[in-house]
């Protein structure tokens, strides 16, 4: 299975918010936290079930060389991407989000 991905706005922002916060601490690192959202994206979309399904049935997937995760529904062929989270906030912080 193979799905289109689609981000509901606050997780366009939390990607948005944290690619801010890495090019101010270092120049390019907010290019390199975004182009780890992009590989991080492209497995979710070719292997969506490759993660196992958590209580509430979302699935998590974390990024490798950042303290981030994202958390993703499948609905159908639709794969809503819910939350682009750090790791150390709250797990339940995005859960309220509506799909």
């Amino acid at each position: 299975m193979s799905g289109v991905l689609e981000f509901l706005p606050e997780a366009v922002v939390d990607v948005e918010e944290a690619t801010k916060y890495y090019e101010k601490q270092v120049p390019g690192l907010g290019f390199r936290f975004r182009a780890a959202v992009e590989t991080v994206c492209a497995v979710i979309s070719r292997q969506p079930l490759l993660w196992r399904e958590r209580s509430g049935g979302f699935y998590r997937v974390n990024f490798p060389g950042f303290p981030y995760y994202i958390a993703y529904f499948i609905r159908s062929e639709r794969i809503i991407i819910a939350a682009v989270a750090h790791a150390s906030r709250h797990p339940d912080h995005w859960k309220q989000r509506s799909l």
